[in-house]
């Protein structure tokens, strides 16, 4: 099968990502196995939410969508989480599939920063989607780059603790059973009763 690495700290997962996974499989690809790293090399690891509750949130995000999956194989491999080394161990654990990466046209800038970066095009390639920040495209054309559309959703997993810590909705924002695990888990409010729409 044709896989779509879908790798991030989802930070909670929303509907942008399952917008984007979905997105891949439209243009071909089998499934999207949503890998939810332990620790980003480019992130502040004291903004991470624990491990357990992100992966459970993209479990919940996935649950009837069996082209989805949520992966935890990072967890299991060194810190911090390379995607070359996660890319690695995908494919001598599932020979039989095809991987490729699925990152953000913005990812696209600061992509040359990456570990083995040239590996990771030339040996499992990238789907591109677009993102409403990304700059001019910094790398030539090539047929291991696919770029896809997908819908330009402008959420993002920091405005979503922000509207937690203000006790403020996130309907809409993120599938409804990820929304009632952050209400039970992350609403700051002593009273989980005040947690209202805007």
């Amino acid at each position: 099968m044709k896989i779509a690495v879908y790798s991030g700290s989802f930070n909670p997962i929303h509907n942008g990502h399952l917008a984007v996974a979905k997105a891949s499989l439209e243009v071909g690809y089998n499934e999207v196995w949503m890998v939810i790293s332990p620790q980003n090399p480019h992130k502040n690891e004291e903004e991470l939410w624990p491990f357990e509750d992100r992966l459970k949130m993209v479990e919940l995000a996935v649950l009837n969508q069996p082209q989805l999956k949520a992966s935890e194989c990072e967890n299991y491999l060194p810190r911090p989480s390379y995607t070359i080394h996660t890319l690695k161990y995908l494919k001598k654990s599932y020979p039989q599939h095809q991987f490729r990466l699925l990152i953000g046209e913005d990812n696209l800038q600061n992509f040359r920063l990456w570990k083995d970066y040239l590996q990771i095009i030339r040996t499992f390639g990238l789907i591109v989607y677009p993102r409403n920040s990304a700059p001019v495209h910094p790398f030539e054309p090539s047929p291991n780059i696919c770029y896809i559309k997908a819908p330009l959703l402008s959420i993002s997993s920091s405005e979503i603790r922000s509207r937690l810590n203000e006790n403020q909705s996130v309907r809409g924002l993120v599938p409804a059973e990820v929304e009632q695990y952050l209400i039970q888990n992350f609403i700051t409010s002593p009273s989980k009763s005040d947690f209202q729409d805007p």
